[in-house]
């Protein structure tokens, strides 16, 4: 691809939030750009839906491709795949299960050998430019203390067959940088909605805290597993992207990973507090040990809280801090910073308070269930 062409990228993740937020960076950041939407057959209509969201100069630049990370040749034709190593520029590698509870096989084949698979597409491009690999904070595991961005194996235990996966993902990405291949990590912390509008695709992870904060009672003080006092590492989804997209065309990133985290993050308790403050519910009193939350939280009125996974939980206690100096040092002299939780907090509540309202109406006569 000659210089100074506008990028070709492919997209991997559909129907993810996280995907789909960066379809419509690249569209709406470059008039030029052209993208390519990798998605499987059973969700077409998802993606055909979502397309006819876009705007009409932005809906021409992307088409849809079916396909899936975890078969050979990422499912396509030969034709199809031969078209895609010729004119792919950048990758944007977002095809993740995340899912705690996942299977291990399920994990495995998504998130490791579907990595595998991009990156033998990436090594068949003639005009790559990048690959830009979505990893997580969480590939440290069970790790205390500061995290630095250029560490990953370091004898830590994984608590879930997630953050080992996604692990073994990144070391598929390291050695293929070892030979040569222009590629970047991004490591998030944990995604929560966009923090101008509070959008956000499903109520998992730290919002089943919310969701129950927001839709309790006014004068039900919800207790914490834990003492709370570890940082909790959320990150809005309009930093993730912003961040990414423009490391992903820095030419110091390329073989370098980055936490795109909160360099200041507020802890499990504070951050629950300042969310029933601004609910006007009462703040969150007493705690639960960890051990004994899922017993615990069966009882009447907090039995929703049980279905958040127990890595979840343990995370209330887990002291861990993610450096992320290379982050910083290369978004210096950009407006891109990611906001502190404070400032945005007011807006992820209301989006919460709002949806909660509309499904409940809409589900009026069955039994509620916020995280349906």
């Amino acid at each position: 691809m000659p210089k100074g062409e506008p990028d070709v990228s492919l997209v991997t993740g559909f129907p993810a939030f996280t995907a789909k937020r960066m379809v419509r960076k690249l569209v709406e950041s470059d008039a030029r750009e052209r993208v390519t939407l990798l998605h499987r057959p059973q969700v077409r209509l998802a993606a055909e839906e979502f397309l006819r969201e876009l705007k009409p100069a932005a809906r021409r630049r992307v088409r849809l491709l079916e396909g899936d990370v975890c078969d050979m040749d990422l499912g396509l034709s030969g034709p199809e795949f031969a078209g895609l190593a010729r004119e792919v520029t950048a990758i944007h590698h977002l095809a993740s299960i995340y899912h705690l509870g996942v299977k291990r096989e399920v994990a495995e084949r998504v998130n490791v050998e579907g990595t595998r698979s991009v990156l033998e597409l990436a090594g068949e491009c003639s005009h790559l430019r990048r690959l830009c690999h979505y990893s997580t904070a969480q590939v440290s595991g069970a790790r205390s203390g500061v995290i630095l961005e250029e560490e990953l194996e370091e004898g830590q235990r994984f608590r879930n067959v997630y953050e080992e996966t996604k692990c073994r993902a990144e070391q598929l990405v390291r050695a293929a940088i070892a030979k040569k291949l222009h590629a970047t990590v991004f490591r998030p912390g944990v995604i929560v909605g966009d923090s101008g509008t509070g959008e956000i695709d499903k109520f998992d992870g730290p919002y089943y805290l919310l969701v129950l904060i927001v839709a309790s009672p006014l004068d039900v003080s919800l207790p914490l597993p834990g003492r709370g006092a570890a940082p909790l590492h959320l990150v809005p989804i309009d930093f993730v992207i912003d961040a990414a997209y423009h490391l992903s065309r820095d030419s110091r990133a390329v073989g370098q990973t980055f936490h795109l985290t909160d360099p200041n993050p507020f802890s499990a308790r504070s951050v629950y507090q300042l969310c029933a403050e601004r609910a006007e519910r009462k703040p969150p009193r007493g705690t639960i040990p960890t051990g004994l939350a899922r017993a615990v939280l069966r009882a009447p009125g907090l039995k929703q809280l049980a279905r958040a996974p127990l890595a979840f939980l343990e995370s209330f206690n887990h002291q861990t801090t993610y450096n992320c100096r290379n982050t910083q040092a290369l978004l210096e002299g950009t407006r891109i910073r990611c906001p502190s939780f404070d400032r945005y907090v007011d807006v992820l509540v209301r989006y919460v308070r709002e949806t909660h309202s509309a499904r409940k109406q809409r589900r009026e006569d069955e039994i509620f269930d916020p995280f349906i």
